[in-house]
């Protein structure tokens, strides 16, 4: 691969192992725990990715999933954004290890501008190309990996890779207290 296909390519792979960094040490608990209140959670977000590479870069091309995916029964309202219990984390992460999989090949195997059909799309925006889904990979991956920063600092306070290279500890304090000090000021009292 090179050209534009190449760097688009590199940008998914790159966002999808910054998602997976976040899940990097911690245990069961923690990785299925509800940390909003809509109930984002760590492996929600991969076995969610995991669902959407299968069919972006998969089905749209006549390529449907292998095997079954867990929990996207249309009975159960986001089933595919939580982990049951029967569902170990190592399951979920190799369902996206496999997912993943599934969809360098076909971007390896078909040129950007191949035609594709989402199946879930309005019938007047179904019609799609390669280009297209892999950059809405992109785009989704690295918005769930932002939402898995959030979920992994509000977890055990873990930060992105950079976090240590900014402040220190005694620095984010201050920090926040300066921004909660800016924030105060327009509290309505």
């Amino acid at each position: 691969m090179s050209g534009l296909k190449a760097e688009l390519h590199q940008s998914l792979q790159a966002t999808r192992q910054e998602l997976l960094s976040r899940l990097d040490g911690l245990g069961e608990y923690d990785l299925r725990r509800p940390m909003t209140p809509t109930g984002t959670n760590l492996l929600g977000l991969v076995k969610h990715l995991a669902g959407l590479e299968y069919i972006y870069l998969g089905a749209s091309f006549g390529r449907p999933a292998p095997e079954t995916l867990p929990s996207w029964d249309e009975s159960e309202p986001n089933a595919e954004m939580w982990a049951r219990p029967d569902e170990s984390s190592q399951s979920i992460i190799s369902l996206y290890e496999r997912a993943r999989a599934h969809a360098d090949l076909t971007i390896a195997e078909l040129e950007l501008d191949a035609p594709g059909s989402v199946a879930h799309w309005d019938q007047d925006k179904r019609q799609t190309t390669l280009g297209a889904l892999v950059i809405l990979m992109v785009w989704e991956t690295a918005q769930h990996a932002g939402h898995a920063d959030i979920i992994r600092e509000l977890i055990d306070g873990t930060a992105g890779a950079d976090h240590d290279q900014i402040l220190t500890d005694p620095g984010w304090q201050a920090y926040v207290a300066q921004i909660q000090a800016a924030a105060n000021t327009f509290k309505v009292h």
